[in-house]
């Protein structure tokens, strides 16, 4: 058999167009390499991949679907993906290779403090060594910034400090990078350099040898790598904190994978960081006043998420979860899952090809657009926090690629975190309390949030809000960067006993990403902006009896129905793909009938009055307006002041009124999902006996309005303003 020179080289990207460095399974033993010019030959004895002698492209991948373990086959040519519908039996075997996999990761590490404090309490050297080799490397760092300081030159060598830190950060390990990479996604806290520095942290980083990764794979597939794969890259394309990513070619079936394969040592690397880390917490909760937060439940809440992402076959799960609730939509893809090639330490999938979302230019060669990319991923992201729950935690670039059908892929699916049912409608109803600058009920928000225990008082926490929000909303909601709210409340956070759930500062970080890849591309753009149809859509739509009671909220001020609000709500909310007329208001609807809808019930029957009579008076005054002067001297014996006696601000009021109501059914008539069963609920409601109570209501409250305006015609004194 011929020896074959196997790259070891790292190539900084995720997708790979071509694969001249394929390497061909054989059922040899041994990998072997040489080092040219000279070099010392090296040889490891390993069962692993042997590269051709000439580059190849991967074959077309055939349908066999017969002997598929994992579901139906899917055909994969030049990027494009297509399946079919799998079968009760896919999924019978489908769940039976998820359990083998979860067999297979049984052992799993789990984030313990009392077991890492048993571990590395009676181990001072290792701790000590450690502690010196972190506290050398960062405290540098720190004491080169506060010389540039005293020198002026901050400002000069931001650059230069940026790229040590990353390298620091690099050299300090898995945790570290994790750090980093947290880090790199926020704008608050660190200055565009060291962003873009940090940013390096998520897909360039250091690989560990092939041959281990190699041995890895048949370690903890217990099986021979000839055996599950027909070709496999000679070379990671891509290195992550914990792992590196290979690129594949099934055996059974041909079809193109991405094999990610974890990094040797890494639990014990990062179990002695969090046991120190965790020890620096716990000084920070007793000397540090400024923090007011639990360091310590932080830390372990981040430790937790990372030894998570330690178990592959967690991970794994997350991403079918993940694609079960939000790859219904055309524009999101997530990648499957192949079970039998899955364990604790080794996660195959399916193969993606894209461009980083933020690798502009690259995305508009393929002539598709970064912000139509972006918003698809804010709406998804609004479902996930606020619809479902469960949300990407972790939506740095390098897990976001620009497909070239112009799909938004979500990858790595090891850190993933929810929303509490409660907070996400408080969520949502703080929105519309900062709308109505109601900071009463923002500060009472905070309880549903989990910020404070429903002990502490939040009125002094009033005055702060209000002096920050006032100032912020000068704009109008839509305007406001999503960055100067974080800051602004992160500021009044810092004055008060706020204790910041896990969930929350993991929202901020989803959010701030997205925000900070299209400001990339348009410098003026604005989340909330992009945000708002799906707030709109969800107040005018959601039965949820909180929602509900916000929308009233926002609609109704000191007993007037606010026309203007409504009008805004279906204008913002129809932007939204999934607003169904037939669906807004509906709520509302369903309360007015209610046995705890008497007090909306008096409301809605004075605005009916006030609107039947602006109908019906402004058509006069319309019809009148649209009539030939001369004739109006004859019809009304010379009576300029028209058919009615009405003050002019009275009569511009009374027309406004009418427009606005005819704009909103014409907004509701132009809906896609427009129908005229829309108004079915309508006349089913005035059937039941509350609605006939509201009707005569109605009536009797428009018939005196409109004698008391006929009585004024026939005495022709000037009506003063009907209130």
């Amino acid at each position: 058999m011929s020896s074959f020179a196997v790259s070891l080289k790292a190539v900084p990207s995720f997708a790979l167009p071509t694969l001249p460095d394929v390497a061909r399974v054989s059922g040899s033993p041994t990998l072997s390499w040489e080092k040219k010019r000279g070099r010392q030959k090296r040889t490891h004895l390993v069962r692993a991949a042997l590269v051709e002698a000439g580059p190849r492209q991967v074959p077309a991948i055939r349908d066999r679907s017969s002997d598929n373990s994992n579901g139906s086959l899917q055909s994969l040519q030049r990027g494009e993906v297509t399946s079919s519908i799998p079968s009760s039996r896919d999924r019978a075997n489908d769940m039976q290779a998820e359990a083998r996999a979860m067999a297979r990761a049984a052992n799993a590490s789990v984030y313990s403090p009392q077991l890492l404090s048993a571990k590395y309490g009676s181990r001072p050297i290792k701790v000590l060594s450690r502690a010196l080799e972190i506290f050398t490397g960062l405290g540098s760092f720190a004491l080169r910034l506060w010389l540039d300081q005293l020198n002026g030159q901050l400002d000069q060598n931001r650059r230069l400090r940026a790229v040590e830190l990353r390298e620091i950060f690099t050299s300090l390990g898995p945790t570290f990078v994790k750090l980093g990479q947290g880090l790199s996604t926020r704008p608050d806290l660190c200055p565009p350099e060291f962003l873009e520095e940090l940013s390096k942290l998520q897909d360039a980083l250091p690989t560990f040898p092939d041959a281990e990764a190699f041995s890895c794979i048949e370690r903890e597939l217990e099986r021979p790598l000839d055996s599950i794969y027909s070709s496999i890259s000679a070379y990671p394309i891509a290195a992550a904190s914990l792992g590196q990513v290979y690129k594949a070619q099934l055996k059974y079936s041909g079809q193109i994978v991405a094999v990610k394969v974890q990094r040797p040592g890494i639990e014990e690397a990062i179990g002695l960081d969090f046991y120190l880390i965790r020890g620096l917490g716990f000084l920070i909760n007793k000397y540090v006043d400024i923090i007011s937060s639990d360091a310590v439940a932080l830390i372990d809440e981040f430790a937790r998420r990372v030894y998570q992402e330690l178990n592959y076959v967690q991970e794994g799960q997350n991403a079918r979860r993940f694609k079960k609730l939000y790859a219904d939509r055309e524009d999101v893809l997530v990648p499957d899952i192949f079970w039998d090639y899955t364990s604790g330490k080794v996660l195959t999938m399916e193969w993606v090809e894209g461009v980083k979302l933020n690798e502009q230019e690259a995305i508009e060669r393929q002539g598709l657009n970064v912000l139509d990319l972006v918003n698809t991923g804010i709406q998804c992201s609004l479902r996930q926090l606020l619809e479902y729950g469960y949300f990407h935690a972790d939506p740095h670039p390098g897990n976001l690629l620009a497909t070239p059908e112009g799909r938004l892929a979500f990858l790595d699916f090891g850190m993933m975190s929810e929303t509490p049912e409660e907070a996400r409608f408080a969520i949502i109803g703080h929105v519309v309390h900062m709308v109505n600058r109601d900071y009463e009920a923002m500060a009472r928000d905070y309880y549903a949030l989990d910020f404070l225990s429903p002990d502490i008082d939040v009125s002094p926490i009033v005055p702060a809000l209000r002096n920050f929000f006032d100032d912020a909303l000068n704009s109008t909601v839509s305007e406001l960067n999503f960055k100067t709210i974080v800051d602004g409340l992160g500021a009044v956070l810092y004055q008060y006993p706020f204790n910041v759930p896990a969930y929350y500062a993991l929202i901020l970080r989803s959010l701030t990403v997205l925000e900070g890849l299209a400001l990339y591309a348009d410098p003026k753009f604005k989340v909330l902006a992009a945000s708002y149809p799906y707030f709109a859509k969800r107040l005018l739509t959601d039965p949820n009896p909180y929602l509900r009671d916000a929308l009233i909220e926002l609609l109704f001020k000191d007993g007037k129905f606010r026309w203007n609000r409504l009008e805004n709500l279906l204008v913002q909310g129809r932007k939204d793909r999934d607003f169904s007329a037939r669906d807004a208001l509906q709520p509302v609807l369903k309360l007015l009938l209610g046995p705890d809808g008497e007090e909306l019930r008096v409301l809605v029957t004075k605005e009916a009055i006030r609107v039947t009579e602006a109908v019906i008076l402004g058509s006069i005054i319309e019809s009148y307006n649209f009539i030939p002067g001369p004739m109006r001297t004859i019809i009304f014996n010379g009576n300029a002041a028209g058919p009615l006696v009405m003050n002019p601000a009275e009569q511009k009021s009374m027309m406004d009124l009418r427009a606005q109501v005819f704009r909103i059914w014409g907004l509701l008539q132009s809906s896609e999902s427009f129908d005229p069963s829309l108004l079915q609920p309508i006349l089913q409601i005035l059937q039941e006996p509350e609605a006939r109570s509201i009707g005569g209501r109605v009536v009797g409250g428009i018939s005196q309005r409109l004698a008391a305006r006929l009585l004024q015609q026939v005495l022709r004194a000037p009506s003063p303003t009907v209130k």
